[in-house]
């Protein structure tokens, strides 16, 4: 079948575009944070860029295409925040081991149809307050930040609560821009450094240790299919788009398989970006919307390839920015993971140490605390039920 001419029109090519500039603009810093806390030099920084772009871009692409829907897909932000903050002190092969147990336990699920049954038995709340506490430590260096630079920081919040009352879905960007703006006219950007120019993809050979495997691949596999895969498939599903669940899934546990040496932590299905490129602003027809995501698939191969410029451009901004543009990014998902994990009364004990365990930085065994808040919470969980 051939794509029509009229898949593509204005809205078709802006959605696309936005879509991505969306997920660039709000988490692209924080894959920057995950790749330095594994201690990746410049090239392998590249390299992750690439490997992120290359792998969205070709899941995009295919299953927009397969499917004749517009299926997009992101990197695992909240993925990216679990390992900023689990991957210090690792060294970069074995973090990549991590990347590999990931994505062989996503594509499991996906072959096997074992996504559903195993999201049913880990309880949202659970999954949510381990998110949340993962992402605390960033709200928090919004104001560490603002302590340091406050004449930066603070209109770049001031910015992101007026962008939230008048254009929600490009909150984020005024906050990029805000705070892009003020640190150049500060003289603190030094653009001087950043040259346009294509990536050369950095093999990492993976090693495996016990501790690394459980305590960052377990809680990334955990974190990408709770909190993007599900709400990814929410977002098709509200949309009124049927796409088929356990081949997306497979797709996606296979790039990131491919691509974990280069630095693909974990491709999954995007939610947030992936609504622009569904409602009617893309396109009038729902038939053709899936024009919207070709255009953002073809986007990502762009930014892909040039994952050095990509990385370069953020090592050139100053750290406050980086800290700023991360917290606020993700003030949204931390606010919503909260609500969800407190949205069960019953649940409330073992969601609230499950966030606090996990928000702490307790390590048992050399194995991080998202595990062991997940641990906590369980036993809770299943305390409370036993017990009269």
């Amino acid at each position: 079948m051939n794509i029509s001419s009229s898949a593509f029109n204005l809205s078709t090519i802006t959605a696309g575009f936005i879509a991505v500039l969306i997920g660039y603009s709000s988490s692209a810093v924080i894959i920057f944070q995950a790749a330095e806390a594994a201690g990746a030099s410049q090239a392998q920084l590249s390299s992750w860029m690439w490997a992120v772009g290359i792998g969205c871009a070709f899941t995009t692409l295919y299953f927009s295409w397969r499917y004749r829907q517009p299926i997009l897909t992101a990197w695992s932000t909240p993925g990216a925040a679990l390992l900023a903050t689990s991957l210090p002190g690792t060294s970069m092969e074995d973090a990549i081991g991590a990347f590999i147990l990931s994505s062989l336990l996503i594509t499991l699920c996906g072959i096997t149809g074992w996504f559903e049954r195993i999201m049913h038995r880990l309880p949202p709340t659970l999954a949510a307050a381990m998110l949340a506490g993962v992402l605390l430590r960033f709200g928090l260096d919004v104001f560490q930040a603002a302590d340091i630079e406050p004449g930066l920081v603070l209109p770049m919040l001031l910015a992101y609560l007026l962008g939230k009352c008048w254009w929600p879905r490009f909150a984020v960007l005024g906050v990029l821009i805000t705070g892009g703006l003020l640190a150049y006219t500060q003289g603190d950007i030094a653009l001087g450094g950043v040259d346009i120019q294509l990536t050369v993809p950095q093999w990492t050979t993976p090693h495996f240790t016990l501790t690394t495997l459980i305590g960052v691949g377990i809680p990334l596999f955990v974190v990408t299919m709770a909190s993007q895969n599900l709400p990814g498939i929410a977002v098709i599903r509200a949309a009124g788009y049927q796409a088929p669940v356990s081949p997306v899934i497979t797709g996606t546990g296979l790039i990131s398989l491919i691509l974990a040496p280069f630095g693909g932590y974990a491709i999954n299905l995007a939610a947030i970006s992936a609504a622009v490129c569904m409602g009617p602003e893309a396109h009038p027809d729902p038939k053709k919307r899936y024009g919207a995501s070709l255009i953002a698939g073809a986007l990502y191969l762009t930014c892909g390839l040039l994952g050095a410029t990509v990385a370069s451009l953020f090592g050139a901004l100053p750290s406050t920015l980086v800290m700023a543009i991360a917290g606020i990014a993700l003030m949204p998902t931390l606010a919503n993971g909260l609500a969800s994990a407190m949205g069960e009364p019953g649940h409330r004990d073992a969601a609230i140490l499950t966030f606090l365990v996990t928000a702490s930085g307790f390590s048992l065994f050399s194995i991080g605390s998202a595990f062991w808040g997940l641990i906590a919470g369980v036993i809770a969980l299943n305390l409370r039920r036993v017990t009269p």
